[in-house]
């Protein structure tokens, strides 16, 4: 998954060029922050109330956590993170019109 998020071309190849994703968060050097949301799994396909039960505990999810982090850091890119496990208000501004989902490829 670290390397998905590193080398997933998310950004134009020269300004203003919104038709052709060609570079990732590497080429151009960017940054990453990452917000441990991602730990609270819920499974909303039955019924009104969503279930947490394939969610992993936090102690778990923790570790995993801390390996994501570290192997991003590895990469040399400047790597912020909030607080595991607390409550957290992240402001942003999105700049483009996806939202993506990355999941570990099955097998």
């Amino acid at each position: 998954m670290a390397r998905k998020c590193l080398e997933l071309r998310l950004f134009p190849d020269s300004a203003g060029d919104t038709g052709c994703w060609d570079k990732s968060v590497q080429d151009i050097g960017g940054e990453l922050l990452l917000v441990s949301q991602f730990t609270l799994y819920g499974d909303s396909r039955k019924g009104r109330r969503p279930s947490f039960d394939r969610a992993a505990a936090p102690e778990r999810a923790e570790i995993f956590y801390d390996q994501f982090v570290e192997k991003l850091r590895q990469s040399g890119l400047k790597v912020e993170t909030g607080l595991f496990g607390a409550m957290m208000q992240v402001s942003i501004e999105n700049d483009g019109p996806v939202t993506l989902v990355l999941e570990r490829e099955s097998g």
